[in-house]
């Protein structure tokens, strides 16, 4: 296929899905009202002030099955990821209007996830042996292959969801990985990804006007899960398998901002002896935030992280081996310390030092405008039926 074709179909699929999402976002979020799929700010995990409506990745949801429906080869494969994808967006719809528990939406997610890898055959068969004395490549996975890739696609679709806590910040993650898949895919060749990639980084920018901070909408469990079950069940159609040294590590840093975060919410909650799915206040967007920057300039801070990793993944797919590895240990060295820069300075503003005594001119007003908050509280019920 010529190459202007190709950019005409990407590029259409691309602007379809941008400009039906975001004509499809003022209907969707209208609906939420009518059906109560309000997010009233409850607790300090939440940033907003103000009862906001959910719902909106129903409009990301409509953009992009649109979008591919015109434009997707539709393969047995990507006719079984769209049926999984048309479950997590019903799972999403209920949990945003009626609050589901979380054992019964991970078993749909199970359920969603096992439809393209047992009936689609999209499963991680061959994985980068790290082995450096072995002159085998690859191992197999065999009977692994299948629990292996419904645990990939149920943890990806679980961590867009647990970064979805500052304005824009999801969607605008979502929407540089595809980006960053998108570019993969024209390296390699491989036009279903590029078409699905464009299909969903345009839904994911037409919606973002009204996500952005101050955000009209959020985009709920419907549409964060939904981001992350395309991006995982996308990522198994191809990026496992380049430079047998490395192959593993594109996926991982296309998709890294959302798995650390996951990764570190785990073992920070098993480590404190509370379910990992218990909800919490220590993301990583929480941490910019409690060290003084505001939701622009975290996610901004995010977005470049982000940005930064999908570009080291297109790096690895065009360079030689050697410099593939030197450039991905110089990103995880760079990620290390970081991450050490965030948790070090929580640490050190939570625990003064011996010799820093807080005055008790500070202490007598923290104790006053604690004193006043409590009194100026209003309850969540009241509070939303004033506005």
């Amino acid at each position: 296929m010529p190459e202007y074709i190709v950019s005409g179909v990407i590029l259409a699929a691309f602007v379809v899905a941008g400009v039906l999402s975001y004509f499809f976002t003022p209907p969707v979020k209208q609906f939420a009202h009518k059906v109560g799929a309000i997010d009233v700010p409850k607790d300090n995990r939440r940033m907003h002030k103000e009862p906001i409506p959910r719902l909106g990745g129903l409009a990301i949801f409509g953009g992009f099955l649109a979008s591919i429906l015109i434009f997707g080869e539709l393969d047995q494969t990507m006719l079984c990821v769209l049926l999984g994808a048309s479950i997590i967006v019903a799972l999403g719809i209920f949990d945003d209007v009626l609050a589901l528990g979380a054992k019964l939406k991970f078993v749909v997610q199970i359920v969603a996830a096992a439809i393209p890898v047992c009936v689609g055959d999209l499963q991680i068969k061959l994985f980068t042996n790290l082995n450096p004395f072995s002159d085998t490549p690859y191992f197999h996975l065999g009977i692994l292959a299948i629990p292996i890739t419904i645990i990939w696609i149920v943890g990806i679709t679980n961590a867009v969801n647990l970064i979805d806590g500052l304005d824009g910040l999801a969607v605008g993650v979502s929407s540089i990985a595809a980006i960053t898949m998108l570019a993969v895919a024209l390296l390699t060749g491989n036009m279903t990804i590029a078409v699905t990639m464009a299909a969903l980084a345009g839904a994911c920018i037409g919606f973002m006007p009204y996500n952005l901070n101050p955000a009209k909408i959020f985009m709920g469990d419907t549409g964060s899960t939904f981001l992350g079950y395309m991006l995982a069940t996308v990522s198994i159609m191809g990026l496992f398998k380049f430079y047998a040294v490395i192959s593993f590590a594109v996926p991982f840093l296309i998709l890294g901002l959302p798995i650390f975060d996951t990764a570190n919410a785990i073992i920070r909650r098993v480590a404190a002896g509370r379910s990992p799915m218990s909800p919490d206040r220590g993301h990583v967007h929480h941490k910019l935030i409690d060290m003084g920057f505001n939701q622009k300039q975290a996610v901004a801070i995010l977005y470049a992280i982000s940005a930064t990793l999908g570009l080291t993944a297109v790096v690895l797919t065009s360079s030689g081996e050697v410099k593939a590895i030197v450039l991905l240990l110089a990103v995880l060295a760079a990620i290390l310390v970081g991450a050490c820069i965030i948790y070090g300075a929580e640490h050190w503003a939570k625990h003064p030092t011996e010799h820093e005594e807080i005055p008790h001119e500070e202490q007598d007003l923290n104790q006053t405008a604690q004193s006043t908050e409590v009194e100026n509280t209003v309850p969540e019920d009241k509070e939303y039926e004033q506005d």
